[in-house]
């Protein structure tokens, strides 16, 4: 039985999109749902149904639920492990949760004050020192990461991994709000940017026609 990936609007739902591309990438099948996010109680309704947190996103597979970006990827990693998901050297491996959880759970000013939308007119905006400070950090985690893999591909660890899933938002967002990034970031950007499966998801993001209001106030 094919697994099915719940997902909310690719134009909005950067939550979404991380375990979206790590499947997508990964080659392991699914069928994608998509339910609009804030479009109305039906909408909402159908979520609840699927898992109680009432979020997005949510993979289904058989009997089994699993909802937060996270551990979607975790599950996917464990069950389908020729994927490649992690790193294979267990320090590495090690590193790329790190960063992966710190993604998860930080650079809350980021990531409030430059949403992913990607109908958004690319422009920079005045932004705290707290986002600032989460850029930088980005920032000096790709950079780090970049060095230590350096020769063994264009991404994070080597050859795509979740971390790069759990950071592919930003990097919309880096691009959207115009933020000055360094050579490397840039690069590693860039590759990102080539990457089928990252096109995929941006051209449908950009072809809905769906606006959230809560979302376009900048």
């Amino acid at each position: 039985m094919t697994m099915t990936l719940v997902i909310g609007n690719k134009n909005y739902s950067s939550w979404s999109m991380r375990p979206w591309l790590a499947l997508r990438v990964g080659d392991i099948a699914f069928e994608e749902r998509l339910i609009p996010l804030y479009a109305g109680p039906a909408d909402k309704q159908r979520i609840l149904d699927i898992t109680p947190a009432g979020k997005v996103p949510a993979l289904i597979d058989g009997d089994v639920t699993v909802w937060d970006s996270l551990a979607i990827i975790e599950y996917a990693a464990e069950r389908f492990p020729k994927a490649g998901l992690w790193p294979a050297n267990p320090a590495s491996r090690a590193r790329a949760r790190s960063i992966s959880a710190e993604m998860h759970s930080g650079f809350s000013a980021l990531r409030s004050e430059c949403g992913m939308n990607l109908h958004r007119r690319i422009g920079a905006k005045a932004l705290s020192n707290d986002a600032r400070a989460d850029i930088a950090r980005i920032q000096e985690l790709w950079t780090d990461c970049r060095r230590r893999s350096a020769g063994e591909g264009p991404f994070l660890f080597g050859s795509f991994t979740a971390a790069d899933a759990m950071y592919a938002p930003v990097i919309h967002r880096f691009r959207t709000y115009a933020i000055e990034v360094t050579s490397p970031v840039q690069e590693y950007m860039d590759a990102m940017m080539a990457l089928p499966a990252f096109r995929q998801w941006t051209e449908e993001g950009l072809a809905e026609t769906l606006v959230i209001e809560k979302f376009e106030i900048d």
